[in-house]
């Protein structure tokens, strides 16, 4: 419980946007695509990702080079193969609808007057052609066209068709509950197995139909024949009914209005879950499994020390810290981001043993305590007082034979100190540093430092960490 919590407090500020913002993007993703094949090729590339993750953890390196080849490649293939889908998607009214609105089914189609305007066609044998886009975007498969944007009504179908309409050639496309265009050039097949007496509007319906997802109603002028053209299917209709079926299952599914969200909420509700969830998969994946592991050597500092009482002795002075982390944010971590921190608060005069944890340890966001060496810290403390110590003079070496030091005297004689009362207790003499007698040669003065011993003393204020020495050396007589 205690690592989940320092987990959660170890979450950026920027972390918790860039978890949101990417899942809002995927969400839309799904808002946008859903029922796509783009979305079907998307979901492919996903699980690609998951088993390139397997592939990793599971230390399989060919199998997830060569997962990941494959990934950049499908990515490749959703933008050229695509290429039109997506831009229908994103040519929406306005990019409110791209950016937060959901796409709902249109609330009316009537095909019932699609179905009585098309065999009314036949019984005139009046030649037409009419197309129902499904989610393909069609401006870069048919040609010219005439913008119409008339609701559809039997009159309507009826007058665009007659014979002396000039428009009346072209096939008329017909989205949600208007015609669009009319006079729009389709592309013809080429298919060598249809019957010979289908002529430039039966190939202009099966070439349409052949390259994208619309549905193309077809009337014969010769033969007075209902055609529905669908994918690779060119088939002859008869009856009313079987008509009205097929334009259901087509514009049933593919039809779409941009509005707000108004039904389908579970299915909206389920997709923005699996777009958090796996955002934060991801976010974990990278920053955690691909952690790097970095040491740093961090000084000890003290907080709350009681006035009255000085720190004598550690046992260090520094704590190596073990920290894991995304390769970005280890990098750019700086010095001063990381403290180690320790509360004197309620320590008593003598030994004390304090555990270096996570609540003594400041770090950046984002980067984990692995380990801490050593994972304690002993700290001396002892109440401070002055006491006035004698100096002495700390020779070593062995004078020449032919000298004898015949005086040695001090300035200043004694210095004031200040440590521990304990420590004190155990110091009669404060040395100097040494002085070498092989070098003498003639009586002199010199000037030496002081030696504390411990470390913990210092010189009390208004004494000096240095003394004279004046000896005098004289010949020795033989």
């Amino acid at each position: 419980m205690k690592e989940f919590l320092f987990f959660m407090m170890s979450i950026r500020w920027q972390d918790v946007i860039d978890i949101a913002l990417n899942s809002y993007i995927l969400f839309r993703l799904y808002v946008l695509f859903r029922g796509t094949n783009v979305f079907r090729v998307l979901v492919g590339i996903a699980l690609l990702w998951f088993f390139q993750r397997m592939a990793v953890s599971l230390g399989f390196i060919v199998s997830s080079w060569a997962i990941q080849g494959i990934t950049a490649f499908a990515a490749l293939i959703i933008i050229v193969v695509f290429r039109n889908e997506i831009r229908s998607i994103l040519q929406a009214r306005n990019l409110k609808a791209i950016l937060w609105g959901f796409p709902q089914k249109a609330l009316h189609t009537p095909i019932e007057i699609i179905v009585e305007s098309v065999y009314e066609l036949a019984e005139r044998r009046s030649g037409a052609l009419i197309v129902l886009p499904g989610k393909e975007d069609l401006s870069e498969v048919v040609q010219g066209g005439v913008l119409w944007h008339g609701l559809v009504s039997e009159e309507m179908i009826l007058n665009i068709f007659w014979r002396d309409n000039p428009v009346h050639d072209g096939a008329a496309i017909i989205q949600g509950n208007q015609i669009s265009e009319v006079r729009v050039i389709l592309p013809l097949s080429y298919r060598k197995d249809l019957p010979s007496h289908y002529g430039t509007r039966h190939k202009a319906a099966a070439g349409l139909a052949e390259t994208t997802d619309a549905l193309v109603v077809l009337v014969s002028e010769e033969r007075g024949t209902v055609v529905v053209a669908k994918g690779s299917d060119l088939d002859v209709v008869d009856r009313k009914e079987e008509l009205a079926r097929k334009l259901k299952e087509h514009v049933g599914g593919t039809t779409e209005e941009w509005g707000y969200l108004r039904k389908d909420k579970f299915e909206i509700g389920i997709a923005a879950l699996v777009s958090i969830l796996f955002i934060t998969g991801v976010w974990l994946s990278f920053s955690r499994g691909l952690e790097t592991l970095i040491t740093l050597e961090i000084p000890v500092e003290y907080m709350n020390r009681d006035p009255g009482i000085a720190i004598l002795d550690t046992s260090v002075n520094t704590v190596q810290l073990h920290l894991g982390g995304s390769g970005s944010l280890i990098k750019s971590i700086r010095p001063e981001q990381v403290q180690v921190k320790l509360d004197l608060e309620g320590a008593v005069a003598g030994a004390n043993s304090f555990t270096v944890g996570h609540e003594n340890i400041t770090l950046p966001p984002g980067v984990f305590l692995r380990r801490v060496e050593p994972p304690a810290v002993e700290v001396t403390l002892d109440v401070p007082i002055r006491r006035e110590l004698p100096v002495q003079v700390d020779w070593v070496g062995t004078l020449p034979e032919h000298l004898i030091l015949t005086e040695a005297r001090l300035e200043p004689e004694k210095i004031w100190v200040i440590g521990g009362r304990q420590i004190l207790k155990g110091v009669a003499t404060i040395y100097t540093e040494k002085v070498p007698l092989d070098n003498i040669r003639k009586t002199e003065t010199i000037t030496v430092s002081l030696v504390l011993d411990p470390a913990s003393l210092m010189i009390a204020p208004g004494s000096k960490d240095r003394v004279l020495v004046k000896y005098v050396a004289e010949e020795r007589l033989h």
